[in-house]
Order: structure tokens, then C-alpha cells, then sequence
């Protein structure tokens, strides 16, 4: 293998692996080393419980990467090397404790149904929102893929402005600036539509009173409705074992089992990286580290104090644990078989609860009722799991990374490797509780704890999935570091990319796409 590359890239989850075809494509030789023994970081797939029922580890959802533009650039030549999508027409609902419940389909008469069951006034007001989708999206989207920097966010603005009038660039400001819990009250009657909606915040970091959330229930909610959701067939790693071979395909290198150890300096400006094995390799171009903050501090040492502090502060939001179940059947929903026939079922009973929830994580409590997003994969791809048969993808929302005592007064340990089994019993109990029967249809059990996450991918600090929290003190400009959203650095050709630079997380690889852009030129 060559030990001298156009662009020497660090890990080999979703956006470097994009970066990295990108840059191919443009005739760049690219080197990818990633120190797990599997490419994807939060987005793979393994037998994790018992042979033949495959499991997402982490993300499920690949909405955001179907119809990313990055996607739209390369899907033919993802498709190509087996990338394969399963479209997804009941993205999400929710179950409650009243024994009622609500869903998003794509079938607009189904959605309004189920509102209607719970208030006919918030079906109105869906149906009115949907109808003014259109009119928004393009200022919502342009905003999220556009880069962070002033002179185009000044440009964004001003084609806002042009679009809206003055009243109307006032209003979609307040809305951004919005807690899911304000606009969602002000737009909706029932406690379950709000609950139904608000749910969505907890996949990042915006829990019900953070401002700055709104946007988040609404857009998913929108985009439930007009495209519902994608997964990946026979698993989320669909998109990375298409990446990594396209890459290879055209001359690039994805090493796995290579952990960096170091990133190499002349002077103020990067040059390559040295490997845990004692390698050196050497980048022509650029340095791009898909890294969180706090490991790119580690690999560099001391750059700027402005950058370092920046670094330094970047804050993390609760964790994840993660249960994967292999199910001899699909969950007996307490609300309705209707249930079964949705891809995500998030039990989070109320704005209240969701709040509680946060708060109690913040402070290091494992929460008395976490918030469970219920992944049922095979309603929509039985090759996940031997025929007859399904598995359950279980988010358990949202943990304490470190633990400093239980809300409910129950589970005396302080570690994860004990607490983890008490905690796992609450959720599952949970579960059960929604779903009466649950646990006798379970086949095969695994346990992922937020320092599991951690552990098997450094960017999850604390099992935080979202690699930093999205609060508007760390986003859009200021993701990661005021002056760097763009992925910059104070050493020249390093760059910083993955969820913890603009646009954040999720699966739509824009992080990755803007700077492999950027750098190629095109």
C-alpha cells in the first residue's frame, strides 16, 4: 500500500467515506483509516444477538441520505456497488398509556383519520400545514444546506426576505428561534399530537423547553407525510459497504483495524498521520479528521487557544442505550394492530414527561420513565431476520453518559456495567406495558450501554449519538467553534468534518459533501 495520498482521511463513518468518493471522483487519491474493525461508525449492521436477525447498530433511518445531494450526485454509482433502499409509507406514530394512539402516513386520509380520532380541530391544522409545506420547504432546506459562513448566510437572508416581505422573514425567524413546546402549543389542541411531534427533539438534543427546537418536530413531521422514510435494505449498512467499495473502485484505500495515533505537523500546517502500528502516512492536500472536537484536540495538541478553548468547551448531549431484540413476532400493541404497520413507535407519553426526562439526564439521573423509540425494521424488510421472524431496534432516550444516581430511587449502581440490566428492565417494562406480552416473544437480547457506544466508536462521548449538542450556542455558525463551520482549522489543509460540524448530525453526509466540495473545488 502506498504510504503518500492526495487526502488522508480519519475514520471511516458516513461523511468522510463521502468526502473520500467525492474527492475520488475529482481524481484526488484518497486513504481512509479507521481504527474499528468495521467501516460506518454509528451506521452499520451485524448479527448481534442470534445468527441470522441483522440489526442496526445505531442508525436506522436513512431518509437524510436518500435525498441528500450527495445521494443525488452518486446514488447510480451507489447503486451500482449494492446500495438498496426500502421505502418506509408509516414512518413514525406513537403509542400512550390511555390505551389511544397516533401515526404519520403517507396516505394523507390515513394521518388525518388518526388526528380526527384525537381532535378534528389539530387535523385541520395538519392538513393545513402540509398544504403550505411547499411554500416553506425551500427556505427551511436552503437554510440547512447552506454553508455557515456570513456572507451566505447574508445572502440566504436576503432571498428570505425577497420570498417573505418583511412580516413574513420576522415570523419564520421566531420560528426558528422557537422551543418545540412553544410552537407546538400554540399550533396544536391535543396533548398527544404535541407528544406525537415533540418526540422528534429527543432524537437530538431538543428536548420540549430548549429554543431553538421547533424546527426539528415540524420537519420531520412534514417530511413524514410527503415522502415517509427510507431504510436501508437488508440493513443501514447498505450505504457504507457501497461506499467503501466505490471508493476502492476508483483507486482509494479503506482500511479498517488502523487507529490514529497522531496527526502529523510541519510547523502550522498538517502533513499526514501516524498509525497506532508505527506507520506514517502522507497527505499531499489535506488532513480530514471525522473526529469529535475533543479527539481532534488529542490527535493535533496545541493549535490556537481561541480554537483549543472552543474545543475544549464543545459540549455533549445525554446518551443512548441501545437493546436489540430478536423477536419471535411483532409487539401485540395495546392501541391497535394498526401499530405493527409503522416503522418507528415512540413511546414518549407527553411533553412533560419528555422534559422530566432531559432534566433528569442532565443531572446524571438514570430517568424514573426514559423515552423509547421503538424500531420495527422488519414490518417493511423481512431479510433482516430468518423467515416468520423479526427484531426490534430499541432507542432508549436518554441516558446519562456518567452516572450520578437513579430519579426513581431504585438502581444503587453507579457503573454501567451494573446499572445496565436494572435500566434495560425499566425500558423493557415500558415496552411491555404498551405491548402486553412483549418479553414472551423475545428470542435474543443485547445490551448496549452508553459507554458501549463509546467505547466501540470514540466520536459517541457518552453515548451521545449526535456527536454534541445542536442548542443554539453550538449550531449553525457556532458548530463546532465560531469562525469553523465550515470545517477549517488553524493548521493548514486540516479539516474537521462528521456531526460535529455544520449541518450536524444525521445521515445525509452534507458535512462531509460541503468540504470535499470545497476543497476540490467543485
Amino acid at each position: 500500500m502506498a504510504d503518500t495520498f492526495d487526502a488522508v482521511l480519519i475514520g471511516a463513518g458516513h461523511n468522510t467515506l463521502a468526502a473520500a468518493l467525492h474527492l475520488s471522483a475529482k481524481g484526488w487519491r484518497v486513504g481512509v483509516f479507521e481504527q474499528a474493525a468495521v467501516a460506518g461508525g454509528a451506521v452499520k449492521t451485524g448479527e448481534y444477538t442470534l445468527p441470522g436477525f441483522r440489526h442496526d447498530w445505531a442508525a436506522m433511518n436513512l431518509s437524510l441520505f436518500a435525498g441528500s445531494p450527495f445521494f443525488k450526485a452518486y446514488g447510480a454509482e451507489l447503486a451500482k456497488h449494492g446500495c438498496e433502499f426500502v421505502p418506509v409509507n408509516r414512518p413514525f406514530s406513537s403509542s400512550f398509556p390511555d390505551g389511544t394512539w397516533a401515526g404519520v402516513s403517507t396516505d394523507m386520509a390515513e394521518t388525518l383519520a388518526a388526528f380526527r380520532a384525537l381532535s378534528p380541530r389539530d387535523s385541520a391544522t395538519w392538513e393545513t400545514l402540509v398544504a403550505r409545506f411547499g411554500d416553506e420547504a425551500p427556505h427551511l432546506f436552503g437554510l440547512l444546506g447552506s454553508e455557515m459562513k456570513m456572507r451566505a448566510l447574508a445572502y440566504f437572508m436576503f432571498k428570505t426576505f425577497r420570498a417573505k416581505g418583511a412580516a413574513g422573514t420576522m415570523d419564520f425567524t421566531r420560528f426558528l428561534l422557537s422551543s418545540p413546546r412553544a410552537w407546538l402549543e400554540e399550533t396544536f389542541e391535543h396533548p398527544h399530537i404535541r407528544a406525537l411531534l415533540g418526540a422528534w427533539g429527543m432524537h437530538l438534543d431538543f428536548a420540549p423547553d430548549v429554543a431553538g427546537g421547533a424546527m426539528f418536530p415540524y420537519l420531520e413531521g412534514m417530511a413524514g407525510q410527503a415522502f415517509g422514510m427510507v431504510i436501508g435494505k437488508g440493513g443501514a449498512d447498505t450505504i457504507i459497504r457501497a461506499l467503501t467499495a466505490a471508493i476502492t473502485a476508483r483507486g482509494g484505500t479503506v482500511e479498517t483495524g488502523a487507529p490514529v495515533t497522531r496527526i502529523l505537523r510541519d510547523g502550522s500546517r498538517a502533513t499526514g498521520i501516524e498509525l497506532a502500528d508505527g506507520r506514517r502516512i502522507t497527505a499531499r492536500r489535506a488532513v480530514i479528521a471525522g473526529t469529535s472536537p475533543r479527539g481532534l484536540r488529542r490527535l493535533t495538541g496545541d493549535t490556537t487557544p481561541a480554537f483549543d478553548g472552543g474545543l475544549d468547551r464543545f459540549r455533549h448531549a445525554p446518551g443512548t442505550m441501545m437493546i436489540h431484540l430478536a423477536m419471535d413476532a411483532l409487539p401485540d400493541w395495546r392501541a391497535g394492530a394498526d401499530l405493527q404497520r409503522f416503522a418507528y413507535v415512540h413511546l414518549a407519553p407527553s411533553l412533560d414527561q419528555m422534559a422530566r426526562t432531559y432534566a433528569q439526564a442532565q443531572a446524571g439521573h438514570l430517568p424514573d420513565e426514559p423515552i423509547l423509540v421503538v424500531g420495527q425494521p422488519t414490518a417493511f424488510d423481512p431479510t433482516r431476520a430468518p423467515e416468520g421472524k423479526h427484531i426490534l431496534w430499541v432507542q432508549v432516550r436518554m441516558p446519562p453518559g456518567t452516572i450520578t444516581g437513579d430519579a426513581k430511587g431504585e438502581i444503587t449502581a453507579t457503573d454501567w456495567p451494573s446499572a445496565a440490566p436494572h435500566f434495560a428492565d425499566r425500558a423493557l417494562a415500558i415496552l411491555e406495558r404498551h405491548a402486553p406480552g412483549m418479553r414472551a416473544k423475545i428470542l435474543g437480547t443485547r445490551i448496549v450501554t452508553p459507554m458501549e457506544l463509546e467505547a466501540d466508536n470514540p466520536n459517541l462521548i457518552g453515548g451521545d449519538q449526535v456527536c454534541g449538542s445542536h442548542h443554539l450556542a453550538q449550531n449553525f455558525l457556532f458548530r463546532p467553534v465560531r469562525g469553523h463551520a465550515d470545517g477549517s482549522t488553524p493548521l493548514a489543509n486540516l479539516h474537521l468534518t462528521g456531526a460535529a460540524v455544520w449541518p450536524g448530525a444525521g445521515t445525509g453526509a452534507g458535512a462531509g459533501f460541503l468540504l470535499a466540495r470545497k476543497l476540490a473545488g467543485s
